[in-house]
């Protein structure tokens, strides 16, 4: 059985890094973007089971690349992870209103984020996932 693969969106070199350091350590195979119109594509060549996501990005904002994926027919089943600088209660409100399965507000610890990542990748199938 393959890794579980997690696309790790965010505009900030050293966020990339140390995520991309944590999750390979933990076995994952990683893809980076380091924009929201990088992560469009990234999502369009190949299925990904976890993006975390930045929301303030250079062009295309998180929200938006959050909103593509869970309208994406052949994504439906990929979970987006918000990590954010954006605390205030409609921002979080906003992640989940476009489709997140989880908000992280930046700092976060990487310790709960591999808990949270690793539940997200435990989590039984929803109905809709299986809907033929």
């Amino acid at each position: 059985m393959p890794a579980p693969h997690i696309l790790i969106v965010d505009d900030e070199p050293n966020i990339v890094m140390s995520l991309e350091f944590l999750m390979r350590k933990n076995g994952y195979a990683v893809s980076i973007a380091r924009n929201g119109t990088e992560a469009i594509e990234a999502v369009d060549r190949a299925p990904v089971d976890i993006v975390l996501l930045d929301i303030m990005m250079p062009d295309v904002d998180g929200y938006y690349v959050c909103q593509y994926i869970k309208t994406h027919p052949d994504r439906i089943k990929t979970k987006v992870v918000f990590l954010s600088a954006k605390t205030k209660d409609a921002d979080v409100k906003k992640g989940y209103e476009v489709g997140a399965d989880l908000y992280m507000p930046k700092p976060f610890s990487t310790r709960q984020l591999m808990v949270k990542v690793r539940e997200l990748l435990a989590a039984p199938q929803t109905q809709a996932d299986l809907t033929p």
